[in-house]
């Protein structure tokens, strides 16, 4: 698979002609850029995530690309704006381009069964390729968690992934729920290479990365980021921050698998907000919320999350592999983007800065809101975290990839970091969703100096997949 990368000093000659500012500049009004410097200290620090590198689209073009920490602890190096970070999911939107450019070819319709392409996948004949791009397909996730489990450590190919996930009872009638699913992209992208007949990554590089001179783009699922790129981190609770595993090559195809500086998904953004590389019945497919079956609503177009705040159009999305997590939000009709990529996975570094430098640039409240508490399932999290304050696990309650997560430096890390803080003064639950099979909820622990997220995945017998301690950024 092809490297596209180019020397530092051939990407700083074109950093006027494509990017629109120079790296570390600005044509952002002094205060604005001013305030987006004390937001990133203010989320780095709280969050301990060790760097950011954020590029910001404004009327249409680049207006500031910076990187902000350090893109390595031992030996320090400083993150620079040329960087390429891993960006996870944001991968996505791509895949779901290159489909909606073989539908413009007459190569695939969105309506066509996947069985036409993957006939031995579960009920093929009855999902459609409009499904597996928006989530609705009830094909299982194959990596819910937020961290890597022991079997992705090894090496693995689409064809493993369909040949187990695929042929799953499906999770739900097709069109009939939304479910976040690896897997879904995982057949999209088997589905390009089967139509086109060329590897994805070089109809990626084809159709999209060169047309918008997207120079810095790399397939960090064929092989580690360079070592003049960030080192992507983890760590046990509050504990010391570790440099993260890497998947097995092949887990992260089309699903997860690009790295690139900030400043080539701000040229992305301002192709999404223009209307440039696809179609305008492309773009309309893409940027269309789906709806279920019985008409409700799943915030989700092909590729993209798509929602209206303030009255404005979003299209949006999240990503996270090992090391590190991204966030991407575009205000079309604003011509507004803001792209944030960080080194340390599990982290809620990324759209807490993110949601700073919108309301920024914006004018408005950063501030968001909970939802309802679920009273069993905090009492259940907050009886395990304040066992792990004290180094006590009950490993009856835990899945075997949970149980080998907690290995006896990781039991000694939460401790050694969480039982300092003393009891929480709140244990509340902010979120619950379905997805992978399982039960996810993200739990917000307030103490008198700190905000801390506990996020975890319960299976249906109950027993825990995940349990993670975060530092909060917002």
């Amino acid at each position: 698979m092809m490297n596209v990368r180019v020397g530092a000093a051939t990407v700083l000659a074109l950093g006027f002609a494509t990017v629109g500012v120079a790296w570390g500049q600005s044509s952002l009004p002094a205060a604005a850029a001013t305030g987006i410097d004390v937001a990133a200290a203010e989320v780095l620090k709280s969050t301990g995530v060790p760097s950011a590198s954020v590029a910001v689209v404004q009327r249409g073009k680049v207006a500031y690309v910076k990187a902000y920490g350090k893109a390595r602890l031992e030996p320090v190096m400083l993150a620079e704006p040329g960087m390429q970070y891993s960006i996870g999911s944001v991968s996505k939107q791509f895949t779901a381009a290159v489909i909606l450019l073989l539908v413009q070819d007459g190569k695939v319709k969105l309506e066509d069964p996947v069985g036409k392409y993957l006939p031995e996948l579960t009920r093929a004949n009855e999902v459609t390729v409009r499904q597996v791009l928006s989530m609705t397909s009830g094909y299982q996730d194959f990596w819910p968690e937020d961290y890597v489990m022991t079997s992705m450590m090894q090496p693995a190919t689409p064809q493993h992934i369909l040949e187990v996930w695929g042929k799953k009872p499906l999770d739900f009638e097709p069109g009939t729920k939304w479910q976040y699913s690896n897997t879904n992209y995982v057949i999209a992208g088997r589905i390009a290479e089967i139509v086109a007949g060329k590897p994805l990554i070089e109809q990626l590089q084809e159709r999209i990365f060169r047309p918008l001179k997207m120079t810095g783009v790399l397939n960090s699922d064929a092989s580690r980021l360079p070592p003049n790129d960030p080192t992507g981190y983890y760590q046990h609770a509050l504990g010391p921050l570790r440099p993260a595993p890497q998947e097995g090559t092949g887990w992260m195809f089309a699903a997860g698998e690009l790295a690139m500086p900030a400043s080539d998904l701000a040229l992305w953004n301002i192709s999404l907000m223009d209307r440039t590389l696809l179609s305008q019945a492309s773009y309309d497919e893409m940027f269309t919320e789906v709806k279920l079956k019985d008409g409700s609503g799943t915030h989700y177009g092909l590729g993209v999350q798509v929602a209206e705040r303030l009255g404005r159009k979003v299209i949006s999305h999240s990503g996270e592999v090992s090391g590190f997590v991204s966030q991407n939000t575009v205000y079309p009709d604003d011509k507004l983007a803001v792209t944030v990529l960080t080194n340390e996975d599990a982290s809620s570094a990324a759209g807490a800065l993110g949601r700073k430098i919108l309301a920024l640039m914006l004018g408005v409240s950063s501030a968001g809101s909970g939802a309802d508490a679920t009273t069993a399932a905090e009492r259940r999290a907050l009886a395990m975290f304040t066992g792990l304050q004290d180094g006590r696990l009950d490993r009856s309650q835990l899945t075997a990839f949970c149980d080998a997560y907690f290995t006896a430096e990781a039991v000694a890390d939460f401790a050694g970091s969480l039982k300092p803080l003393g009891a929480p003064t709140s244990f509340k639950q902010a979120d619950e969703e379905l997805r992978g099979g399982m039960t996810f909820r993200v739990f917000s622990v307030s103490f008198p100096d700190r905000q801390l997220r506990v996020t975890t995945y319960e299976e249906p017998d109950g027993k825990l997949e995940q349990y993670l301690v975060i530092p909060s950024g917002s």
